[in-house]
């Protein structure tokens, strides 16, 4: 290939034998023909600043263009046939850029069609100045110091689980599925945290006692909190890093710059923590890997369930999927025989009741939202304490329709639906935030709009006046409460944003279950399985869950904790359909042009499993690629050598019903949206 006018000014197959400095570096770019590392010749007055991993500047063939890299390699030899540029400039002497996260960028680029930069992008921190000065600091203070001893570590028992099921894991390198106990644990300093907390962190004193660091990711800060408060309970504070998101640029550089010190460490966070540098990594946990925070929205959207697994095989870690309920994906690994299954030991069974399944004494109050059993359960459990009420969605009225012709009232400005936050309050648009003033059905020209459905405050409403005196508690995505004290109360929270009680609560109702499952998705019956299994841990040990309008084998397998069973017949049915996660998918979307170039590119095996092309707005065609996980490699590779054709292909750019330009082709791995209404 002929280099383009973006390509660094590098390239060449023949080797060059006179002794001189070379540094490969990865150039920050977004263009997928960059995605290779480039040779650059150390000048002399550069040659004691660079390193591997440390920030430089090149010059690009554009004239006058400069940009940034990382240094990946050093060497002597180069086979680039001519002269090499000079490197412009050292960025920074500190290496932020580790050798295990540069081999875990490549592979996870690999296998999603994407570029390395795009994944260096979420591991590695901006640079800050200070931090950095700060850290060169504290390490030259170091060095001139006595050397002084890290504290011991002491390993401690994997609590819930039978001897050695755990903690033999970690030794031996194994992997495992790992039912959590659906229980809370209260901790030395009085706070009450989950027990699969607990484990997590039981299972990291044993990795850290044998000399080794330990990554757990979970997917938001609910679940850090509780992990980093367990941690704290059996580890000195200075072997925990936080390292997530939500952090400032400083904090989470301080963070990274920490992870590539010498001690052994516990490095706690959300998706991006796996990306984390760990050099003497020796376990990593991740839990509830079906939660939908676990998916990278950007490019090139690699799930954190397969960052660990590349991670794993790299650096040949422990694994643990925990999680009270598993995806499909950790099941398909079990039945492969990739993950063993660990169970608590004993087995704690909660008291959980499907109303469905229950003789009707009252046919009316049976196919209420509230039906009689759990009006009954949470009036008898609000003297003793919180009860805890678990909805499909935030707001007092989740959908608006017209009075009319029932058709969802959309707002006049960008088509989104319209929403009412609060009793009273003016209906606005829940996507670009405009108030509904003078609105008028786009269907039948009517005026009046009536409400669908029941929010958690219209919920809490409603409560308030059926148990008069008892607090209401609201928590959803607007108001944020972590936990609850042990009075009584009626909590009333949307799925994912249950507080926590402690002991537990003495009651929870699991509403709008039929709701939730409305839902047009491949996995909507293994998310609501993992909603309504996550609040069931957080009651209080034989306190009655109740699950509300929902029958069948989904609420059997939730009553008789039998989750593992039912995950595995959804598993079934996908591999009858060849659906995720039984086969692969890749989603091919740009002009009609390109996409037809990449299907014919495809192997002819592959080539007849295309679903597609059709329509999608704004977006030209989209197709979809189903294969075997065994040719995963191929079809990324082919199909990524078409993005980079398209790339540098000089083509008239195409616009949409909107006038906005089209992509040009746009290859996305895994992605289940597209089987999603």
């Amino acid at each position: 290939m002929s280099p383009s006018a973006e390509e660094p000014a590098s390239g060449g197959s023949v080797d060059v034998a006179a002794p001189r400095a070379v540094a490969r570096v990865l150039v920050e770019s977004p263009l997928p023909q960059l995605d290779r590392l480039f040779d650059y010749a150390v000048p002399a007055h550069l040659r004691a600043d660079v390193a591997p991993g440390v920030r430089v500047r090149v010059p690009l063939r554009s004239a006058g263009r400069i940009a940034d890299a990382f240094v990946v390699e050093l060497d002597t030899t180069s086979d680039h046939r001519g002269e090499l540029s000079d490197l412009e400039d050292v960025v920074s002497t500190v290496p932020v850029l580790a050798p295990e996260v540069y081999r875990l960028a490549r592979a996870v680029a690999d296998r999603a069609g994407g570029s390395a930069s795009d994944v260096l992008r979420l591991a590695v921190p901006p640079r800050q100045v200070r931090v950095e000065k700060a850290h060169l600091a504290a390490l030259e203070e170091a060095a001139g110091a006595e050397p002084v001893a890290d504290e011991a570590v002491e390993a401690h028992a994997v609590t819930g689980y039978s001897a050695d099921a755990l903690a033999g894991l970690v030794p031996a390198r194994g992997r495992a599925a790992v039912d959590a106990v659906p229980l809370l644990a209260e901790l030395p300093d009085g706070t009450w945290v989950g027990r699969w907390a607990v484990t997590a962190a039981e299972l990291a004193t044993v990795a850290l006692a044998a000399g080794d660091d330990t990554i757990v990711a979970v997917p938001d800060h609910r679940d850090e909190d509780q992990v980093l408060r367990a941690l704290a309970a059996v580890l000195p504070p200075d072997r925990v890093v936080r390292l997530d998101s939500r952090q400032s640029n400083a904090d989470r550089y301080r963070a990274v710059l920490r992870a590539r010190g010498a001690t052994p460490l516990v490095l706690v966070g959300n998706r991006s923590v796996l990306l984390a540098p760990a050099e003497r990594l020796g376990l990593i946990v991740v839990f509830d890997d079906g939660d939908p925070l676990f998916s990278e929205p950007l490019s090139p959207y690699v799930h954190a369930r397969d960052t660990a697994l590349l991670r794993q095989a790299q650096q040949g870690t422990a694994l643990v999927f925990l999680g009270h309920t598993r995806s499909t994906d950790v099941q398909r690994l079990v039945e492969i025989g990739f993950l063993a299954e660990v169970r608590p030991d004993p087995r704690y069974q909660p008291h959980v009741v499907p109303t469905s399944q229950q003789a009707a004494r009252d046919g009316f109050a049976a196919q209420a939202r509230i039906p009689s059993t759990a009006w009954t359960e949470a009036r008898a459990a609000v003297e003793h304490g919180p009860v805890l009420i678990q909805v499909a969605h935030p707001g007092y009225s989740p959908r608006l329709a017209c009075t009319e012709c029932g058709d969802t009232a959309r707002c006049l400005r960008c088509n989104g639906p319209l929403v009412q936050r609060s009793q009273g309050a003016q209906p606005a648009c829940s996507w670009c935030g405009a108030l509904a003033v003078g609105w008028r059905c786009q269907t039948c020209e009517g005026t009046v709009m009536k409400s669908v459905g029941t929010g958690a405050s219209r919920t809490a409403d409603e409560l308030g006046k059926a148990f008069p005196g008892v607090r209401v508690i609201v928590s959803d995505g607007s108001r944020e409460i972590v936990r609850v004290d042990d009075e009584p109360a009626i909590v009333v929270a949307t799925r994912g944003a249950e507080p926590i009680a402690p002991g537990g609560y003495r009651a929870v109702l699991l509403l709008d279950g039929e709701r939730m499952l409305a839902r047009e998705s491949l996995r909507v019956a293994e998310d609501c399985l993992r909603w309504w299994a996550n609040a069931t841990a957080l009651a209080a040990r034989r306190a009655p869950v109740v699950l509300v309008g929902v029958g069948g084998a989904l609420a059997s397998a939730l009553a008789t904790w039998q989750l593992a069973r039912y995950v595995s017949g959804e598993l079934a049915d996908r591999r009858e359909l060849r659906f995720p996660p039984a086969v692969r998918v890749a989603t091919v979307t740009g002009t009609v042009d390109t996409v037809a170039q990449a299907l014919e590119a495809l192997p002819p095996e592959v080539g007849r499993e295309v679903l597609g092309p059709v329509e999608v707005p704004d977006a030209g065609v989209r197709a979809i690629v189903r294969f075997d996980f065994a040719r995963g490699a191929e079809v990324a590779q082919v199909l990524r050598s078409q993005v980079i054709r398209a790339a540098t292909g000089r083509r008239k750019a195409v616009a949409g019903r909107r006038g906005r330009p089209l992509p040009t082709l746009r290859v996305r791995f895994d992605d289940v949206e597209p089987f999603t209404d």
